[in-house]
């Protein structure tokens, strides 16, 4: 699995520009107000799922974004979702409960986990994630975010969860 200090170093070979607050282990949206106001942009509240067919699902969205897992399926062209558990999500994503991130895909080799894109944390910029650990914040462009993905070969699935719409991807 790839540190910390493997992310950032893959970040710099592909000219993706980060900047990274340290700041006290952060478990739920509502923690951190104080490191927010030090990041400007799009903070991010990230949902590691499995679905009943057994496909994995990580979701990117805004802290203020509601996701009703109830009717995301139907949006997202999933089975009926329940959480990861945290040995699937060490296994694929290379992260631990309260540090699930976007930036984990980077650990998702295999390409297991489908990646869905909220629609209003697509149109945020910067966009703020935990880089493998819930210690410190990344903040990335919106475009250097989708190089990333690009660069891991991740077409992201774009779903506006308020109308609860695929938008793109």
């Amino acid at each position: 699995m790839k540190t910390r200090e493997d992310l950032f170093a893959f970040l710099d070979a592909q000219g993706i520009a980060h900047r990274t607050l340290e700041h006290p282990a952060v478990f739920r949206v509502e923690e951190g107000h104080e490191i927010k106001a030090d990041l400007p942009g799009g903070h991010t509240k990230n949902l590691f799922l499995k679905d009943h067919k057994g496909q994995l699902w990580l979701i990117s969205a805004l802290g203020e974004t509601v996701i009703d897992l109830k009717k995301a399926p139907a949006a997202m062209g999933s089975a009926r979702l329940s959480f990861g558990n945290e040995a699937l999500m060490l296994e694929t994503l290379g992260v631990t409960p309260g540090s699930v991130t976007a930036l984990g895909l980077i650990n998702d080799v295999e390409h297991r986990v489908r990646f869905v894109l909220d629609a209003a944390l697509a149109a945020a910029d910067p966009v703020n994630f935990h880089p493998l650990t819930n210690t410190a914040t990344t903040a990335l462009s919106q475009a250097d975010f989708r190089r990333f993905l690009a660069a891991l070969g991740i077409t992201p699935l774009i779903v506006d969860f308020e109308r609860m719409a695929v938008v793109e991807g």
